[in-house]
């Protein structure tokens, strides 16, 4: 993958890349990798789910850990989530 296309250009503390997986389990495997992340550390999340945006969004509402970019590239969602909760 281009590095240029992501959205944190390698500042995020971990990396999940979701691509070919539907929900629950994009959600369900962003939600066991953002435990590994230090609380106020960033998780970049890649995902190819054409409901990837409306899952995060419900997500992040969900457990209290913020969006805080999120963009789209060649059929692929690009989520920096942030570990607040």
């Amino acid at each position: 993958m281009n590095t240029a296309h992501k959205v944190t250009a390698s500042v995020a503390d971990m990396t999940l890349d979701v691509t070919g997986l539907n929900c629950p389990m994009s959600i369900l495997k962003a939600k066991k990798a953002i435990k590994n992340v230090p609380r106020n550390g960033t998780l970049e999340v890649m995902a190819t789910d054409p409901l990837a945006v409306q899952d995060f969004e419900a997500f992040s509402k969900a457990t209290g850990n913020q969006i805080l970019k999120s963009s789209e590239k060649d059929g692929v969602f690009y989520f920096l989530i942030k570990h607040t909760a």
